[in-house]
């Protein structure tokens, strides 16, 4: 399977898992129901955006940005509200100290889950700090990890 494919793949699985939130039950009101508000999930991506290989991370980018057009473009619906995805994407620089910061700084935005991080040695140990849904392709591992 190509790149691009796992990396389309890793976006659904993302979404997927971004779906199978907590049910909340509704609110009683007195007045009149209004239309249902929308549901915003955000779906992180994590990469090198600079530095040597920042044309992988930024291939990687891309192809998340586009997984999330095309979700939206489906007018998605969870409980009967519409589903917004959105991507809120975070330079690791290739480094796995600046790694563990933007795994933090993804944890601390509560993010569904996170496509990234593109090198092995940076997943490593952000994977300590991202304790919802990881996926991500090391390179020397050649497999998905869902953490």
């Amino acid at each position: 399977m190509n790149r691009p494919a796992k990396l389309a793949l890793a976006v659904a699985l993302a979404l997927g898992v971004a779906a199978c939130g907590q049910k909340e039950e509704p609110k009683k009101a007195d007045a009149k129901p209004a239309s249902p508000a929308g549901v915003t999930v955000t779906i992180a991506h994590a990469g090198p955006l600079t530095g040597s290989i920042a044309h992988l991370g930024k291939d990687d980018e891309n192809g998340v940005a586009l997984a999330i057009a095309q979700a939206n473009d489906k007018k998605l619906t969870l409980d009967g509200k519409p589903v917004t995805f959105k991507m809120m994407s975070e330079d690791d620089q290739a480094d796995p100290k600046t790694g563990t910061t933007v795994a933090q700084k993804l944890v601390d935005a509560k993010v569904a889950a996170v496509v990234g991080h593109l090198n092995s040695g940076v997943t490593i140990p952000a994977y300590r700090v991202l304790y919802f849904c990881l996926v991500t392709f090391p390179l020397k591992e050649r497999k998905i990890l869902y953490i």
